[in-house]
């Protein structure tokens, strides 16, 4: 288990201790060096590394041709980077690589509670399998804007389990749109229309 003082002392602060310790339990690793390398939804297995350096040369080989996770939050090394070179050894030292993937996933739980509505289990469940899959929605959540802390009204089936076959009994908002701050309405049919005192413009007038 990943030291609390560690995770107190490194986390990002827009998060719970709490839900940094059930993420990395969750889908982190206990271990700071651990890499994950998938392709084409397969497992490469690579060896394991016994130094920093091991583990950052694994990293620069396999980013740009596979899906790397690495460290104690298994942070997706290819996140924001074009090039290999890129790369820093903050991936796998332990407290920078809990900074990096905590702040990270508060965003990816912020896009998915906004989403809710509301905090709940559902909301964090769904933030898991949105960091381990990259997608919520149909939206890229490591490269999407970050929707903030600002409070959403609750949804009506925010308690409903989502489920692929099952839909919410109202469509979901469009990612990115909040629903409350769409423009006023404004009736324009009435533009054109003769005033009620007007007297009708006859031939001849000028």
């Amino acid at each position: 288990m990943v030291d609390a003082a560690l995770i107190q002392q490194c986390a990002d602060k827009t998060l719970k201790p709490a839900i940094v310790e059930k993420f990395i339990a969750t889908a982190g690793s206990e271990n700071p060096l651990g890499i994950t390398v998938r392709a084409g939804g397969r497992v490469i297995l690579v060896p394991p590394p016994k130094s920093p350096d091991e583990a950052f040369e694994l990293v620069r080989r396999y980013v740009g041709q596979a899906a790397v996770r690495v460290g104690i939050t298994q942070y997706p090394a290819g996140v924001g980077v074009t090039d290999a070179s890129q790369l820093t050894g903050d991936l796998v030292d332990a407290c920078k690589n809990i900074r990096m993937g905590s702040a990270l996933f508060a965003k990816v739980y912020r896009i998915v509670m906004k989403w809710y509505g509301v905090e709940n289990d559902n909301a964090f469940e769904d933030a898991i399998i949105a960091w381990r899959t990259g997608r919520f929605e149909d939206v890229a959540v490591f490269s999407a804007p970050d929707p903030g802390s600002a409070a959403v009204p609750p949804r009506p089936d925010d308690n409903v389990p989502r489920t692929p076959a099952v839909k919410p009994a109202a469509d979901p908002p469009a990612p990115g749109v909040d629903p409350n701050r769409a423009g006023i309405r404004i009736d324009l049919s009435g533009i054109g229309a003769a005033k009620p005192n007007d007297k009708p413009q006859t031939k001849g007038d000028d």
